[in-house]
């Protein structure tokens, strides 16, 4: 009976970390950085996985699977906790940046959700130009460029059923391809 329940919580813990690792593959694609300028650093690899987690929970949310974005949330920001510890940050240091991540992570959401919903590229490409790559509020053609690739990312993500959330078949969507 108890190792029935440790099983059954081993494999939640594997689903989450499958998502969580999509996410972050999602969010290491090279055209990110090249394509996209956004800067290939340890803020610029925070802004495009808090950009690619915030569209996942956004689906997830709109299949109603709080208990799994909730789960998804929490791996994400162990994720986050983990990377500061190997940088050797004092545990004391992992505490306030783990704060000021958090106010980023749930800001960056709020300030993509308008022009999410709306599927409006130019409102996103200048909260992207202002946050991921760091240029101010003017919407670069790169930060066109990164938020139509959201918009498309987005739509691909509403073609996912929850099963393939919960069975372990999710594979975060490419992008359709831009001309």
């Amino acid at each position: 009976m108890i190792f029935a329940h440790w099983r059954a919580r081993r494999a939640a813990r594997n689903l989450i970390d499958q998502i969580h690792g999509e996410i972050v593959a999602a969010a290491r694609d090279p055209a990110l950085y090249t394509d996209c300028a956004v800067p290939d650093d340890l803020d610029g690899r925070f802004e495009m996985t808090t950009l690619h987690a915030d569209l996942t929970l956004r689906r997830l949310a709109e299949l109603g699977a709080t208990d799994l974005a909730q789960d998804l949330v929490d791996r994400v920001f162990e994720a986050f906790d983990d990377a500061l510890r190997e940088m050797a940050v004092s545990d004391v240091g992992v505490a306030k940046r783990m704060t000021k991540m958090a106010g980023a992570y749930f800001g960056r959401a709020k300030a993509y959700a308008t022009a999410l919903d709306a599927e409006d590229a130019s409102a996103l490409a200048q909260a992207l130009a202002r946050n991921a790559l760091r240029v101010g509020d003017a919407a670069t053609p790169a930060a066109l460029r990164l938020a139509e690739r959201a918009l498309s990312q987005k739509r691909r993500l509403a073609e996912i059923p929850l099963e393939a959330f919960l069975t372990g078949r999710f594979r975060f969507p490419a992008p359709e391809t831009v001309p």
